[in-house]
C-alpha cells in the first residue's frame, strides 16, 4: 500500500539569509543576495564574471571536534541545517537509529577546497606540502562526504542515497527519499545538499560561458530570469535540508506538519549532456504530474528552475505552456539566491514551503521587461497575497537530468 508522505522539518542556508524570518524578510521585500565575488588566489582574475550568491559567514558550526575533524565546509553547512530539521521535527535518538531512517543528501563535488589542497600537494610534489595533508583530507573531499557525515554525526542506520546530479542534486534526494517512505522501505529520510563557496565552480560556467558578465558593477541586478536582458547565471552557495515522514508515524509523535510531497518524476533526454531538450523537460512535468495523480490546472504555482541562461529560460517557458497552459504563476527564485548548484532544489523547495505557509507569491527578481520568447507563461509583476494549495518545483542538470516535485498544503 502506498503511503504518504509530509515535511516536519526544514532548514536552509541561503545567500538571503539563514532564518526563516530573514529569508522571508528577503523575499518579501525584494532584496538579492548577489554580491561581488571574493577574491580567491589568482582564478578570479582569470573570470569574466564578478559576482557570486554569498551567504553570511555569521552562521555557526558549533559542533565537537571529533565531528568537524572529517568535515570540509559543504559537510559543515549540510550538517549545521541537518541538525535544524531534526530539532525542528522533533524525531529522537532511538527513531534515528532505528534503521527506520535514512539520508538522501548529495553535493556537486564534495569540499572543492579541500579537493584542490590535495590536487596542488600532489602536482608540487614538495615534501611539506605532502605532510601538511590530514588522513582525514579525503572524507572531506569525497563526492558522499555531506551524507556519511550526517549519519556519523546523528547516528543514523537506515539508506544512505547521494545523488550528485549537479543542478537536480537534491530534487532528487527529495524525490529518492520520497519513494523511499512512500513504498515501505523507511519511514523517515532526511534530504537536501550542499554547495560551498570556490571559484573553481564559477571558472566550469565561465568557460562555458554560461555566467552573467554584464552586471559585474551591480550585483544586485542579476540573474534577470526570463527577462530580455538576462546575460546568464550566478553561481551561489547554501545548503538545506528537509526531514520527511510518513504521514500516521508523524502524526502519532505529534508533529507539526509543513506540507505533503504528493509526486515526483525524474527523466533523462537521452541526447546532448549540456543543452536542454523541450522533449525531455515536457516529458518529466507530465510525468510529475502523474506521479501525483493530479491535473495540470490543480498546479497554482510553478518554481521554475529559470538559471537566466538565453536558451535555458526559452525551453522551461514553453516546456511550462505545454503542459501547464498560462494559469499557475511562475517565478525563479534564482533571481534571489543565484544558482547553488546541488542545493537549489531543496532551497527552492522551501522557499516555496514558506510562501505556502505565508499565503504569498513573491516576483522573479529583476524581471523588468520579459523576454517575447518567455511571455507564454504567467510571470508575476510583484509581490502577490494569495493562497497556494499545490506547487510544482522543477530542476534541470547537465547531463539532461530532469526533475519535478510536486508539493501540497497539509489540512
Amino acid at each position: 500500500m502506498e503511503r504518504r508522505v509530509v515535511i516536519t522539518g526544514c532548514s536552509a542556508i541561503t545567500p538571503i539569509g539563514y532564518s526563516k524570518e530573514d529569508i522571508l524578510k528577503s523575499l518579501e521585500n525584494g532584496i538579492s543576495g548577489v554580491s561581488s565575488i571574493r577574491d580567491d588566489e589568482l582564478l578570479v582574475e582569470q573570470l569574466n564574471t564578478r559576482v557570486f550568491g554569498t551567504v553570511d559567514e555569521s552562521v555557526d558550526y558549533d559542533f565537537p571536534r571529533k565531528y568537524r575533524k572529517t568535515m570540509g565546509p559543504v559537510a559543515m553547512s549540510a550538517c549545521r541545517v541537518v541538525d535544524d530539521v531534526i530539532k525542528q521535527s522533533g524525531l529522537d535518538k532511538a527513531l534515528l537509529s532505528s534503521g527506520r531512517t535514512g539520508v538522501a543528501f548529495g553535493s556537486s563535488h564534495g569540499s572543492i577546497s579541500v579537493l584542490k589542497k590535495v590536487f596542488q600537494a600532489c602536482f608540487n610534489a614538495h615534501a611539506t606540502e605532502m605532510l601538511s595533508l590530514s588522513a582525514a583530507d579525503y572524507l572531506k573531499s569525497m563526492v558522499h562526504t555531506t551524507a556519511v557525515n550526517i549519519t556519523r554525526m546523528f547516528e543514523i542506520t537506515g539508506r544512505v542515497i547521494c545523488s550528485p546530479s549537479a543542478c537536480t542534486t537534491s530534487s532528487q534526494a527529495i524525490g529518492f527519499g520520497y519513494e523511499l517512505i512512500k513504498f515501505g522501505v523507511q519511514d523517515a529520510m532526511i534530504c537536501g545538499g550542499a554547495e560551498e563557496y570556490d571559484t573553481t565552480t564559477v571558472a566550469v560556467f565561465d568557460n562555458l560561458l554560461a555566467c552573467s558578465t554584464n552586471y559585474n558593477d551591480t550585483p544586485e541586478r542579476t540573474p534577470r530570469p526570463f527577462d530580455a536582458d538576462r546575460d546568464g547565471l550566478v553561481v551561489g552557495e547554501g545548503a538545506g535540508a528537509v526531514m520527511l515522514e510518513e504521514l500516521e508515524s508523524a502524526r502519532k509523535r505529534g508533529a507539526s506538519i509543513l506540507g505533503e510531497v504528493i509526486g515526483f518524476s525524474t527523466n533523462n533526454n537521452g541526447g546532448n549532456l549540456i543543452m536542454p531538450d523541450p522533449a525531455g523537460v515536457a516529458k518529466v512535468l507530465e510525468m510529475g504530474l502523474d506521479s501525483a495523480r493530479i491535473d495540470a490546472d490543480q498546479v497554482e504555482f510553478i518554481s521554475a528552475h529559470a538559471t537566466a541562461t538565453r536558451i535555458g529560460d526559452v525551453v522551461e517557458a514553453r516546456a511550462i505552456h505545454s503542459i501547464y497552459g498560462d494559469r499557475p504563476w511562475v517565478t525563479g527564485l534564482k533571481s534571489y539566491i543565484g544558482h547553488t548548484i546541488g542545493a537549489c532544489g531543496v532551497i527552492e523547495t522551501i522557499l516555496t514551503l514558506y510562501m505556502m505557509e505565508r499565503g504569498f507569491i513573491v516576483k522573479t527578481l529583476n524581471l523588468d521587461h520579459v523576454d517575447d520568447r518567455c511571455s507564454m507563461v504567467r510571470h508575476t509583476p510583484q509581490l502577490m497575497e494569495t493562497k497556494i494549495d499545490c506547487a510544482a518545483v522543477q530542476n534541470f542538470a547537465f547531463g539532461g537530468i530532469n526533475t519535478s516535485l510536486l508539493l501540497k498544503r497539509f489540512s
